[in-house]
């Protein structure tokens, strides 16, 4: 069934009583069993982790285990709408770590926005969990609580609206380019939106070698003569636009060889066609994109979105998945670029024999995905030292 053919009582019934549960891995069906599980077997393990807390790694699924932890100030397409609105998103996402990694995870909805209660939380909570999904969390506030919980927690911590779409839009603009035959080193790409998905896929595509970037916020190109940018958008100008483009976005796709739009803005047809020849058309934007595909693929050889009914659908749920499994894995203290990095590579690499301009990425629902994100995220701890548990020989 289609996303077109699915009614509101077909969403509704999908979401009665919640999408999760918790399963027990052991079966209490005798008197053994319940002693073993609970008292008085239950306190020979615990006496053991009050002596050796690094023994909770095996005898509890802390270990394993991802917190999902949003405020509810950005979600989805619509907003600020609340810890308690945003708690089916967060049960869906756990729902796909679950259905695509084998993780488990909880769904943490707070009631604050202050990033000092936040952090306190979740480090007080740390002995519960593994790792740290943020979610939809409003910028610019969302860089500064990532990088508090970072420097805060030993675990893995990731805001998924900033690197899972980063991760992925590199990996659909390696197969883009493998499909046209070009290098992203000599391309200038088009970023619309300096939000939380704008800085970080700007960060990664500078990361990766993209020859120039071209950074659009709502007052138009961020360049180092404009007096209003905020510390993020300072550095952003920086590192960016070596042209010294100034004016809007007509000024920004004159001669682009890529577009990548992750705001709500409308890009008229016409200023495609002062694009680079065969330009490369992400817009990401949902439920509406910046320009309508049909639109783009008059004038673009390639064209992304973010939605299930075009194709070339760009979906965080091709990296989080893979990148938090092989982060546990590897018992990993961080996240670092290079795993990042690594992650992008997976994901096209799944997706280079079957490369066409309508099939930059694989699908979301491709099993070869995950495992092989995992893999190479696990091989980039190690090599980057972060690190602490030994990799499994392949088969």
């Amino acid at each position: 069934m289609s996303q077109a053919q699915v009614s509101d009582d077909d969403i509704f019934a999908g979401h009665e009583g919640g999408k999760l549960s918790v399963a027990a891995t052991r079966p209490i069906t005798h008197a053994r069993d319940l002693s073993i599980a609970y008292t008085p077997g239950v306190a020979k393990v615990s006496r053991a982790i009050a002596e050796d807390e690094a023994l909770a790694q095996r005898y509890t699924w802390a270990d394993r285990l991802v917190a999902v932890v949003s405020d509810g100030t950005a979600v989805l397409g619509l907003g600020d709408i609340g810890p308690r609105a945003s708690m089916p998103v967060m049960e869906g996402k756990s729902v796909l770590f679950k259905s695509f990694a084998g993780l488990d995870s909880i769904p943490l909805v707070l009631d604050t926005t202050d990033v000092d209660e936040i952090v306190e939380t979740l480090v007080r909570m740390r002995p519960s969990f593994g790792a740290v999904n943020l979610e939809d969390v409003a910028a610019p506030r969302c860089f500064e609580l990532e990088d508090r919980l970072i420097e805060a927690l030993d675990c893995p911590v990731m805001h998924d609206d900033q690197h899972g779409t980063a991760i992925v839009v590199l990996a659909a603009l390696r197969g883009a380019n493998m499909v046209l035959d070009r290098s992203i080193a000599d391309q200038r790409v088009v970023v619309s939106g300096a939000g939380a998905a704008g800085v970080a896929c700007t960060r990664i595509l500078r990361a990766a070698g993209v020859g120039d970037i071209t950074v659009l916020d709502s007052r138009g190109i961020v360049h180092a003569g404009r007096a209003d940018l905020t510390p993020i958008k300072a550095e952003l100008a920086e590192t960016t636009n070596a042209e010294g483009r100034t004016g809007g976005i007509a000024e920004a796709l004159d001669g682009a060889d890529v577009f990548l739009g992750l705001s709500s803005s409308r890009v008229d047809e016409g200023l495609l066609e002062t694009m680079a020849p065969d330009p490369i058309v992400f817009a990401l934007s949902n439920p509406d994109p910046e320009v309508h595909p049909e639109v783009a693929g008059r004038h673009a050889t390639v064209v992304a979105t973010g939605r299930s009914d075009f194709p070339n659908q760009i979906n965080n749920v091709l990296a989080f998945p893979g990148v938090f499994r092989g982060a546990l894995d590897a018992g990993a203290r961080a996240i670092t670029e290079n795993m990042k990095l690594a992650a992008a590579e997976a994901i096209a690499s799944v997706a280079a024999d079957e490369l066409a301009a309508d099939h930059i990425v694989p699908s979301p629902l491709d099993a070869r995905v995950a495992p092989e994100v995992a893999a190479a995220v696990a091989k980039a701890a190690e090599s980057d030292g972060v690190a602490t548990r030994p990799l499994r020989p392949s088969a």
